[in-house]
This record gives C-alpha cells, structure tokens and sequence, in this order.
C-alpha cells in the first residue's frame, strides 16, 4: 500500500487525508520528518512518527482498524457526539479526535493557532447544535497544561467557565492530571475523564483506570502490558524494536510492553512512573515520576534529575516562575511531603524557576530540553 507524506499540519488537510485513509485511499505519514519507505503493509491507515520526551523517533504504525476499534470504545464508553480538536492533528491524541468524528459522522470543531483560554471559549459558542430537534453532546481531548489554563482562566471569565461546563466530557491524558486540578475543574462543573494510553495503542485505551471494551491490562514483572483491538502494527522500519516491545505470550496473545510501572488491582489501572525514569541519589533508587505526582498536588511543575556534588543526583523542581510566588516555601513543603511519602533520600534539592516551561508540540513538557538546564 502506498505511504503518502503529508507536508501540512493543517488540520483540515490531515482530516481529508484521514478520510482517504480509512477509506479505500492510501495511508498517510503525520509528524514526520525521517525518510520513510514509499510502501507500508495492507490495512496500515497512519504513521505517526514522534520522538517524544526521550528525542528518538518512533514511526508508529497504526491499522484502520486499531484506529476504528478506539473510536467505537469511546463512543461506547463517553457517549457520540460532536468533537473540538484543541490538540496537534499529528499527534495520536489529535488523530483520535478526527477519527471519532469521521467514524460518527460529524464535523469536528478546530481550535486553530496558538491555545488560549479566549480561543477555546470562542470555538466552543459555535458547538451549540441539535439533531432532530435534540442537542449533540460535545467532547474535546486535553493535556493538563491546557486545562490548567482554562481553569485559571474560568476564574475570571465567566465564559471560559461556561464553555468548561458545556462538554459532556473532556479527556485528559498525555501526564497525570494533578488531584487539585481535577477538583477545581470539577467545582466548575467540567466532567472529567482521566485517560491512559500512546500511539501504540491508538490512543487512550484506559478511561478513569478502566480499561476500554475488548482492551485488556496487565502487570508483568511491575511492568504494565496492554492487548486488544487498538495495538499498533509495530514501528515501521525498526523490526527489532517491534520485536521487543510487542510480544506474545503461551497463548498467542500479543501485547504491548508499555515501560511504564503499575498495578492492576480488581479491574483498575494504577500507573506509577516510567520504569526507567528513575536515579541514584545518595545511593538509592529514586522514582522521579513518583516525587514528581507529590509535587504536582502542590504546584505545577515537573521533577527532572540533575547531577549533584553530594549526593551523585538529586530530584530538580522545574517551574514556571509566575506560578510560584514564594520559591522557598514551595521547595520547604514539597521536600516535606516526598519526604514523608518516599524517604529523604527522594527529596528535591532545588527549585529552578524559568519563565516559561519548553513543551512539545503535543503539550507535554519537553523533559530532555528541562533535564539539560537544570544540569547546566
């Protein structure tokens, strides 16, 4: 089957190529600037390439039906309904938004340019729309970052707060949502929907720790590994790594190796970190994404290792320096309660304030460009 590159992030060329795609028409490369063959195997829809947080590129590929299989769960589990894409259409969060809304058989709104409360607040006044005398529900995707925005901002405006409560539900994946700011979106009246998941997977394929219908999750070893109907075909051009990170079990079930630690515990998904974000400090394993879920309950912010004199390595609080007002009485609190929770030996030694964050294009925080300031 041919592999067509698409050289425009325009969302609206990315759901028209989408469309061919899941059609009879050929499959399309998104966020790629990697040579890639002319050729993909049958049934191949997409090729997200992302290098993500760790700066490798990985060419996902991804079936028409993974992507349709995802799309069908949700709508199963959330409801159907009208999507807003507030997210880079080359990204699998973004994808999914459209296939949603291809697969339902609705237009999609678009947030286009750069993400702002206001902006999100005008697109969302041309989603009110009916059906048979009957409204559509309406549902976007978000990164926490976003929501954060929009939650500060609903403080102020009223329309921010109206357009958060008008989705039947908003999924929010890509980091872990921090527990004070899903209360605060829930004080006004936002539905939120946790998910877990990547472009290995077609997306979030876990919604509020449970897994999607057909999707199934288990912990290997500490580590969890995910089967089902939504799992990439592998990574194009890397045999070897599709190898070792989707394998088969006795029984023939084929499952993805997700790197992440956690547990599944009567049917509920609890992720704890990645299993190799982890340092040495003092002489102790530290969990870098375990000391950073406790600070995050105290400010937003994100926990990278930094070379330490002392200690070998030590956990760096890296935070926007508008967000936090009193420098020294954040890292006190937040060496206090990883201290309580994990040991001294987790402790952040420093906070480092910047003006703004350095993301991705998806939204996440960029952790390698973060990694590298606070070594330097």
């Amino acid at each position: 089957m041919r592999l067509d590159r698409l050289g425009s992030d325009d969302p609206r060329d990315v759901l028209r190529a989408l469309r061919a795609a899941l059609g009879a028409g050929p499959a399309v490369a998104l966020g790629s600037s990697a040579a890639l063959p002319d050729e993909v195997s049958s049934g191949t829809a997409v090729v997200v390439t992302t290098s993500g947080s760790s700066g490798v590129p990985k060419s996902v590929m991804l079936s028409r039906a993974a992507l349709t299989s995802s799309a069908l769960a949700t709508a199963e589990r959330i409801g159907a309904g009208q999507w807003l894409l507030a997210l880079p259409a080359s990204y699998v969060a973004g994808v999914q938004v459209l296939v949603r809304s291809l697969v339902q058989g609705t237009e999609p709104a678009v947030l286009a340019g750069r993400f702002s409360a206001a902006a999100f607040a005008h697109v969302v006044t041309g989603m009110h729309s009916s059906r048979g005398g009957e409204r559509v529900p309406t549902y976007t995707s978000l990164v926490p970052a976003q929501l954060q925005t929009l939650v500060d901002a609903a403080a102020e405006d009223p329309d921010v707060a109206r357009a958060l409560r008008s989705f039947e539900a908003i999924l929010i994946g890509g980091q872990a949502l921090p527990i004070a700011l899903r209360e605060r979106a829930a004080e006004l009246g936002a539905r939120i929907v946790r998910t877990y998941g990547s472009s290995e997977t077609a997306g979030g394929c876990v919604y509020d720790g449970v897994p999607l219908d057909g999707v199934t999750v288990a912990a290997v070893d500490g580590e969890l590994r995910i089967a089902g109907p939504t799992l990439a075909d592998g990574y194009l051009g890397d045999d070897e790594l599709t190898e070792r990170v989707f394998v088969r079990d006795d029984t023939g079930t084929r499952w993805y190796r997700t790197g992440d630690a956690g547990q599944v515990v009567d049917g509920v998904v609890r992720v704890t970190g990645r299993i190799d974000n982890v340092i040495v400090s003092g002489g102790v394993n530290v969990s870098l994404d375990l000391v950073e879920r406790i600070v995050r309950e105290l400010l937003d912010a994100v926990v990278v290792g930094a070379p330490d004199e002392r200690w070998g390595e030590t956990p760096v609080i890296v935070a926007a320096r508008a967000g936090v007002p009193d420098p020294d009485a954040a890292l006190a609190a937040a060496r206090a309660a990883v201290a309580a929770q994990l040991g001294k030996p987790a402790r952040p030694s420093r906070i480092l304030l910047l003006d703004e964050l350095p993301r991705l294009a998806s939204g996440k925080p960029d952790r390698r460009a973060l990694t590298a300031i606070a070594a330097g």
